[in-house]
């Protein structure tokens, strides 16, 4: 056993003492049997989260029209459909630490009102004006039936919170003052529904061991998550750089908690569509990436249709190029592997813009604008980017995707990787035929620091939105011929 796993299950027993009042035991033996009933219906109980009762509340309520207006069943299921996506965003329901209907009350009927905007408009472009009035009507009072429904589901979820029947098991990261009073507000107010279970930080000296047992330091982070069953990470002060951070809550098992995180200049003004507090101290959502299930999903499937549909057009365009850059060489596709998605390599495809070199050099010589060995067909490709198309090839095999970080050689991986920082988590999502990297100027001889930067925000902000705005940008580079 390692040191830090010797840490994380010596402090398995210290962090259920600390936890008691927030959870209940995981050992059903150690449990009398006259008490197992009751402690099978607090664990079933402790599972339920907000989402699973608001949700379906909500889209019951929206769609209490059908009940006097059986014909209408198509449009109530429509407007539902589209009132839970802005009600969520897209993105996966999570209730607020401090719950208030008031709160959520102006965001909530905003976004109905938007839907049911969108739907009456449909109707008006149909030339159903009568119908659009009608459905404004009903509308209406769906929504206050919605807002009556979020009054019963708070109070619902608040009564499981100061029950302590349901609470998101929490690590505290940062062992300082700030870390200590917000493990005992969380202790104290079990209103919040986090229950926390210890902190990890840098160095075993820490202010918050008064309060919670010191589950080890943010190296340790990954190991402790899984130990715990934890799924909320609550980000306080402590002793850790901002690099060191964001590796720990992006590892395998981090990644699918919730990251909450106090801001710095926790003092000033915080207000935002993410934002909550615990007591006073303001705390900020993180989005975590949708690196995994739906969003996954979609973005293959919109680049198999868009990449199918290239090769299609392009057809007779690269027909025409492999015969412009077969006159400069033997050569018409050029291959070479590349890094992709989780380390794997592959053979990325392009035409053949310089004179063939050696195997060797290939793979471990950086090429620049004016390298002497491009022709002059491969000068125009370059410049146009056009040479990149037959990765639309590698797109539809899945080997990369439309929108991502490009894909570089096993050489120059494993020394960037080693020179700069968070250069290595470019490769949590597949590699891209455009990147945000590449549309903000990053091509060819620049930064790979900024390259880096740029490739981890597109990571951490995907959408298919942006992966639609990077194309457009990308359409326009190779248009006004802005590549290397």
């Amino acid at each position: 056993m390692t040191a830090s796993a010797g840490r994380v299950s010596g402090n398995v027993a210290e962090a259920q003492r600390v936890n008691s009042a927030g959870t209940v035991p995981t050992d059903i033996t150690a449990i009398p049997l006259s008490d197992r009933t009751a402690w099978r219906l607090r664990l079933f109980l402790g599972g339920i989260r907000a989402w699973m009762v608001q949700l379906p509340v909500d889209a019951a309520l929206v769609m209490t029209p059908v009940l006097w207006r059986p014909a209408s069943g198509h449009t109530a299921i429509f407007f539902a459909a589209l009132a839970l996506l802005f009600i969520t965003g897209g993105d996966r329901y999570r209730a607020r630490l401090e719950l208030g209907v008031l709160e959520e009350l102006p965001t909530l009927v905003g976004r109905l009102l938007m839907a049911a905007a969108l739907v009456a408009m449909l109707f008006a472009l149909r030339h159903q004006p009568d119908h659009a009035i009608r459905f404004l009507g009903d509308a209406a009072v769906a929504i206050g039936l919605v807002c009556a429904g979020r009054v019963f589901t708070t109070a619902l979820v608040a009564w499981g919170r100061r029950k302590r029947l349901t609470a998101h098991r929490t690590i505290l990261v940062g062992g300082g003052v700030l870390a200590t009073e917000l493990a005992h507000k969380l202790n104290d107010q079990p209103k919040y529904g986090l229950s926390v279970v210890g902190f990890v930080d840098q160095g075993g000296d820490q202010i918050a061991s008064s309060a919670l047992p010191h589950l080890g330091t943010l190296d340790d982070l990954d190991g402790v998550v899984r130990a715990y069953g934890v799924d909320v990470l609550l980000v306080a002060d402590g002793d850790f750089t901002e690099a060191t951070l964001h590796r720990a809550v992006r590892t395998e098992a981090a990644e699918r908690c919730d990251v909450l995180v106090v801001p710095r200049l926790h003092h000033f003004n915080t207000l935002s569509r993410r934002s909550d507090h615990i007591g006073s101290i303001p705390v900020m959502r993180i989005r975590t990436p949708n690196l995994a299930g739906p969003g996954l999903a979609i973005k293959r499937v919109f680049d198999v249709t868009v990449s199918g549909l290239a090769l299609l057009f392009l057809a007779p365009l690269m027909g025409a190029i492999a015969l412009a850059v077969r006159s400069e060489g033997p050569d018409v596709i050029f291959r070479q592997p590349r890094v992709g998605r989780n380390g794997r390599v592959f053979d990325v495809l392009k035409f053949r813009s310089m004179r063939p070199v050696d195997e060797h050099e290939s793979a471990t010589n950086w090429s620049i604008a004016n390298d002497d060995r491009v022709g002059p067909v491969g000068r125009v490709l370059r410049r146009t980017s056009l040479d990149e198309i037959p990765q639309l090839w590698n797109i539809l095999r899945g080997d990369m995707s439309l929108v991502g970080p490009r894909p570089e050689r096993p050489h120059f991986v494993e020394q960037f990787s080693e020179q700069y920082d968070l250069y290595a988590q470019r490769h949590r999502v597949k590699a891209g035929l455009t990147g945000m990297a590449q549309v903000s100027g990053l091509r060819g001889d620049t930064s790979i620091a900024d390259r880096a930067r740029y490739d981890n925000y597109y990571i951490e902000n995907w959408s298919l939105w942006l992966d639609v705005k990077i194309i457009v940008r990308t359409v326009s580079e190779v248009l006004f011929a802005r590549g290397r």
